[in-house]
């Protein structure tokens, strides 16, 4: 295979990990909306710690996905010995850790530089995502709040009108 090749492989698994990305973002988006929808605890501490748990796991899961697809291309391309080797290799070069260990024949090189360059900006994608979600339920929390501040001001207002009419 010529650069031009490897540059388009390497274009072809940005636009496939990226669509996954996109498509479990949206799929984490509807379910968190279906289940606010039915749940009236948003503002329980046990809800929230299961919400952002659900959603770390759901983003690990997606990384691996895009992981294992990249470890597959690695394998079936004869670019590493064992699908153990590649899996080590797609992990640690996504996550731009990047040992150095196994290192690839020119033309792989590319595209493992750009796995890393797209793995950079899926994280990044993710840990904006999960900060969102965490920020949301900050707010969701503080209305709840602002809610129970209300009641209570409510509340000492009638007991204030209260008095006075029993005073009278």
């Amino acid at each position: 295979m010529n650069l031009l090749s490897y540059l388009l492989l390497s274009t072809g698994m940005v636009v496939l990990t990226t669509a996954i990305h996109l498509a479990g973002l949206a799929g984490l988006i509807a379910v968190m909306r279906w289940r606010e929808g039915r749940s009236n605890h948003t503002s329980s501490p046990w809800w929230q710690m299961g919400l952002i748990l659900g959603v770390v796991q759901a983003l690990f899961l997606l990384h691996a996905i895009e992981i294992w697809i990249y470890a597959a291309l690695y394998r079936i391309g004869g670019v590493v010995e064992t699908f153990e080797a590649a899996l080590y290799f797609s992990t640690s070069t996504f996550t731009t850790v990047g040992y150095g260990d196994i290192v690839l024949e020119p033309g792989w090189r590319v595209l493992a530089g750009i796995e890393s360059a797209n793995g950079f900006l899926l994280l990044g994608w993710s840990t904006a995502f999960l900060l969102q979600v965490v920020s949301r339920l900050r707010s969701v929390e503080f209305r709840w709040l602002e809610r129970r501040e209300d009641e209570q001001d409510l509340f000492e207002t009638r007991k204030t009108t209260h008095k006075e009419r029993d005073a009278d």
